[in-house]
């Protein structure tokens, strides 16, 4: 860990903030809509951190009320958000299965729960039109709350619920009582499938889901989707869409894919990939700007990951953080992270808004985080660069019936937050058996620096697929414009086989493209396979830390410091407490008591750590892993942190269904007050 003494100037604030103002009640996910991921609480601090002690803890039921199949394939990451006392001031939480639960937030005793008629299911087929044999990766990472300022103060659904489900419906309920708003689409629902199913290109059932909330500006919601993907050429549209609060009706859809001739981007597609292809899709987290209008998408790569014969060009808008006018879609201003993308270095962290200075001028800042480590940031209302970025020269030799970007962005600073290169050399091992296992699996593949290319022989990708940054995002503490991130530091490998090559038994008919298993990419010359970087053993062949937390100072563009995230002792037969770090999925927040809380690790913690030296201050275990953003929030004097916990199917496979307050006992909570 390296450690850096950082002047935080607590208390010293040079400019308002109405977005930390706003996360005070933490009534947005990622706690305020420009998703800074910051508390302006402070009870709970670096004095103190170590008494915390569990408040309450709640379990939703859903290990009982699902198969196990279903719970084993969920994914818990949600971010409960706090309603104000007007609203009923309730703790809010979604389910993976679009279960909505209103919690006490002192208690955390269930004060109601509305479960709409959701289908649960994955990818459909011939054999299973419903797609309930196949893996639905069930998810609700959060809720939106919004007001209806038309309304009465009394008016029933003045208060509401946003919440987007997996067989693509936009519910609005009541935020008091949880009823359905009924003048919201037809009796509180909008169903948004037969628009997927049938837009360009189209999906099947259970290509299409919603796993993230919506985001309202103004008086409309917009939704985003995730889209199947490693599947086909022509995968379903990407399509984000925007409705109008009030009563369900469209208000105007976007696509990353640019159908229409007259958008300035159509003139980078041919005419046939502009029409079949899928994806640029947001699945991730988007942010509003209410003031200037404005909502920020982070749009994911185009179909297919991994080969993009089939779509010439940089294929803007995808893999891009787009600005669009709340109220129309129009688009304001965009920037494309990655040209022509087979790397799956999808945008998935939510853009995150802090104010910064620029030559002595407010500069009005939005980051977007990345999967290849890389820190972009841009002027809100322009587009601007706050550093300059370049466009490097990267490898072109991709497989056959490719033509790949001769460069790539790179920002001058901040410094990439992850390695960017690897080497044979690099590969590792536990012990000398694994390393010779990991170097006789991955030692004729192809390694490089980053974006060196898929290819025939394999590849070895650094950043991994998974990251750098993916969906947890960024934490901002507003006064000091520190960023505080999880990055992973995995390898990833994928390898393009001729289709003529591959095994008989590998189908489109086997169902979803599993790690490591070849499938084909339909309407492409080639099958893929990708994977971690793993030995046989499932052992890591990258060299630790597999998982970090960095600091960055915004302003100035250097990093912090970083500190490793994670131990094997929970993971290994003989319990090593090494600190090398783990496979990770979630985020970070910052309070300004000068914490970052972070739970994300396959050994069940839940740790805080000092903003100002990244020294490890407390951990607690919980009786699942917490791959979930936390949250905190103050009731009657007493500030809460609080995180869900539960399994991932990609890297953690107990299930779970816990979510968990924890505060300071009450002699600590004496203290405190005797103090300020």
């Amino acid at each position: 860990m390296i450690r850096s003494a950082l002047p935080l100037f607590i208390g010293l604030v040079l400019f308002g903030d109405a977005f930390a103002q706003a996360a005070e009640r933490w009534s947005h996910y990622g706690g305020n809509p420009g998703g800074q991921q910051y508390s302006p609480l402070d009870q709970i601090n670096a004095t103190n951190v170590e008494q915390l002690e569990i408040a309450w803890q709640f379990r939703t039921g859903e290990l009982e009320r699902r198969s196990d199949f279903q719970n084993a394939t969920a994914k818990v990451q949600v971010n409960p958000i706090l309603l104000p006392a007007e609203a009923g001031g309730h703790l809010v939480i979604c389910t993976p299965f679009n279960r909505l639960i209103a919690l006490d937030p002192v208690t955390g005793d269930e004060r109601w729960a509305m479960e709409p008629d959701v289908r649960i299911g994955g990818y459909a087929s011939e054999a299973d039109p419903e797609g309930l044999a196949s893996p639905a990766f069930s998810n609700c990472r959060g809720v939106t709350y919004w007001v209806n300022g038309q309304a009465e103060p009394d008016a029933a659904c003045r208060h509401r619920l946003f919440m987007a489900t997996h067989d693509l419906k936009l519910i609005a309920a009541d935020a008091i009582d949880g009823k359905p708003c009924g003048s919201f689409g037809e009796a509180g629902t909008v169903n948004i499938e037969p628009s997927v199913l049938n837009a360009t290109p189209p999906a099947a059932i259970g290509e299409v889901k919603f796993p993230s909330p919506p985001v309202a500006s103004r008086n409309v919601i917009v939704i985003g989707s995730a889209v199947r993907d490693n599947h086909r050429y022509n995968a379903p549209s990407g399509a984000v869409r925007a409705f109008d609060a009030i009563n369900g009706s469209p208000r105007w859809v976007f696509d990353p894919v640019p159908r229409d001739a007259a958008d300035p981007e159509y003139a980078g597609w041919s005419a046939d990939s502009a029409a079949a292809t899928g994806g640029g899709n947001v699945w991730g987290l988007m942010s509003v700007d209410e003031e200037r209008d404005l909502v920020f998408l982070p749009t994911s790569g185009p179909s297919p990951d991994f080969f993009g014969g089939t779509r010439p060009g940089d294929n803007r808008y995808a893999d891009s953080i787009v600005a669009l006018r709340g109220a129309t879609g129009e688009v304001v201003w965009h920037f494309q992270t990655i040209h022509h993308d087979v790397w799956d270095y999808d945008n998935a962290a939510q853009p995150t808004f802090v104010d910064l200075r620029k030559d002595g001028e407010p500069f009005p800042a939005v980051v977007q985080a990345t999967k290849t480590g890389m820190l972009y940031i841009f002027h809100r209302e322009t587009g601007e660069p706050y550093f300059d970025i370049e466009e490097r020269p990267v490898p072109t030799d991709g497989v056959p019936g490719d033509v790949l970007s001769p460069t790539q962005p790179f920002p001058v600073k901040p410094p990439p937050l992850v390695r960017q290169d690897f080497s044979l050399d690099d590969i590792w091992g536990i012990t000398f058996f694994d390393r010779s296992q990991c170097k006789a699996e991955f030692g004729n593949f192809r390694f490089g620096s980053i974006f060196t290319p898929p290819s025939l022989e394999g590849t070895v990708i650094v950043p991994s697929t998974a990251g750098g940054v993916n969906w947890g995002g960024v934490a901002v503490d507003p006064r000091s414009r520190v960023l505080v991130t999880k990055v992973l530091q995995m390898g990833h490998f994928v390898q393009l086989i001729p289709i003529e090559q591959l095994d008989e038994l590998a189908t489109p008919e086997a169902g979803e493209n599993q790690m490591g298993a070849p499938a084909p990419l339909l309407g492409t010359p080639y099958a893929m396979r990708q994977g971690p970087l793993v030995s046989p053993m499932f052992t890591p062949c990258t060299p630790p830390p597999l998982a970090e937390v960095v600091a960055v100072d915004l302003e100035v563009g250097d990093i912090l410091w970083r500190s490793s995230l994670g131990t094997l002792d929970t993971l290994m037969p003989v319990p090593l407490p090494m600190r090398w770090g783990t496979a990770s999925f979630g985020g970070p927040i910052i309070t300004a008591g000068g914490l970052v809380f972070i739970g994300a690790t396959q050994d069940d913690r839940f740790r805080a750590f000092d903003l100002i030296s990244g020294e490890e201050l407390w951990s607690y275990r919980l009786p699942a892993g917490s791959f979930a953003l936390p949250m905190s929030y103050e009731v009657d004097g007493r500030q809460y942190v609080v995180i869900a916990s539960g399994g991932h199917p990609f890297i953690y496979p107990y299930p779970g269904d816990y979510l968990t307050a924890f505060a300071l006992p009450g002699a600590a909570l004496e203290t405190t007050a005797d103090t300020n």
